[in-house]
């Protein structure tokens, strides 16, 4: 493991930084991204490629720039199934988590999470956001709808798990979401705020149970949701908000793993916030990483705005450093590197998606 001894203080704050480009000809924004800023990942996004073997050629181009880097970056997606799917149109589609968990099959759950799992780390991607542990209260319209396995914490938990397991066992770290729970909103947070009405008792009790379980049964990473917990913190998104972070994930369940922020650049956030003191509350929160999917100009004045509050001592550089030695060895543990990778077969992986939706579908016409 490298020895967070051997970074600068600007590698250090870079490895905090999950950040997205807009377009898929900024080349030269990703290099100043990885040699300048030293930022420890990237979320990919579809529209940075326009088929399978240009997705390989833009990854496989991150690999390379970062060589020089002391520190492996994270390659990242956005990837369930169903209406969340950022592979190349030539990639069958996985059904979504509802459908999935339907089948009340097991096998087939297990499967979903395998091949998704499988798919990603031959690409090159180490990480995925998913799977969504949040409970269904709502149709499938709603902002979370049929991404979710299902409507009380028992299925969801037995079904959701069981996915963030398989996925490990790939070598893909699972980012489950969206804590403590969006299942118990009504609003997109990609849009609106949403608040949480329920008492604190109810979500530890239902949404939140979820999560412990999660992290009981080895979850590496959480993704914490903009949404407001009014029975907690009045004023910040749970994403925001010490209260929600500290004295729940870290003090109450014990949770050791990475702590991730939905993405800052959704209106949740932009409507109360800039992105500089969105950014710095985060941080303040204890969040280990900040997802950041905005123009290049953006993300580098983030950047520079969070080393000067450290080196101002508004941020300890103690607190940088607990951050960065977790993401340090969670990289090690996941064997992250930036070797140059082949990717896969896009027939053989169809056939087993297509083999699988077909004995979904079945499963979902007979019950």
């Amino acid at each position: 493991m490298i020895n967070i001894n051997e970074l600068t203080l600007e590698e250090k704050i870079g490895q905090m930084f999950m950040v997205g480009l807009q377009r898929t000809d900024a080349v030269q924004k990703i290099d100043d991204l990885i040699n300048k800023d030293k930022v420890g990942g990237f979320i990919i996004y579809k529209r940075n490629y326009k088929d399978y073997k240009s997705m390989i050629e833009f990854v496989n181009n991150i690999k390379e720039k970062n060589k020089q880097n002391k520190v492996p970056l994270f390659i990242s997606i956005d990837q369930e199934g169903g209406r969340v799917n950022r592979m190349p149109s030539e990639i069958s589609n996985i059904k979504s988590a509802t459908k999935i968990a339907n089948t009340k099959n097991m096998e087939l759950v297990k499967r979903s999470g395998k091949i998704i799992g499988n798919m990603l780390r031959k690409t090159g991607v180490f990480m995925d956001y998913a799977p969504t542990l949040d409970i269904k209260r709502f149709n499938e319209e709603h902002a979370i709808g049929d991404r979710c396995f299902g409507e009380n914490k028992d299925d969801v938990s037995k079904y959701g798990i069981e996915v963030m397991k398989q996925m490990q066992q790939e070598k893909v770290i699972p980012v489950i979401k969206h804590f403590p729970g969006h299942g118990a909103t009504q609003k997109d947070s990609h849009f609106k705020i949403p608040k949480v009405t329920q008492k604190i008792q109810e979500l530890e009790q239902n949404d939140m149970a979820v999560f412990e379980n999660a992290i009981k049964q080895g979850a590496d990473a959480i993704m914490v949701g903009h949404l407001i917990v009014k029975d907690v913190d009045k004023v910040h998104p749970a994403s925001l908000s010490k209260k929600i972070i500290n004295k729940y994930l870290i003090e109450k369940y014990n949770y050791k793993g990475l702590i991730i922020t939905d993405d800052l650049k959704m209106m949740a956030v932009r409507l109360r916030y800039s992105m500089k003191k969105a950014t710095f509350k985060a941080l303040e929160a204890g969040n280990d990483i900040v997802m950041i999917g905005l123009s290049y100009n953006r993300i580098k004045a983030v950047i520079k705005y969070i080393t000067k509050k450290v080196e101002t001592g508004k941020i300890s550089e103690e607190r940088i450093n607990r951050s960065v030695e977790k993401i340090l060895k969670m990289k090690e543990k996941y064997n992250i590197n930036d070797n140059k990778v082949e990717g896969f077969e896009v027939d053989k992986i169809n056939k087993e998606i297509d083999f699988l939706n077909k004995e979904v579908e079945d499963l979902n016409k007979k019950a």
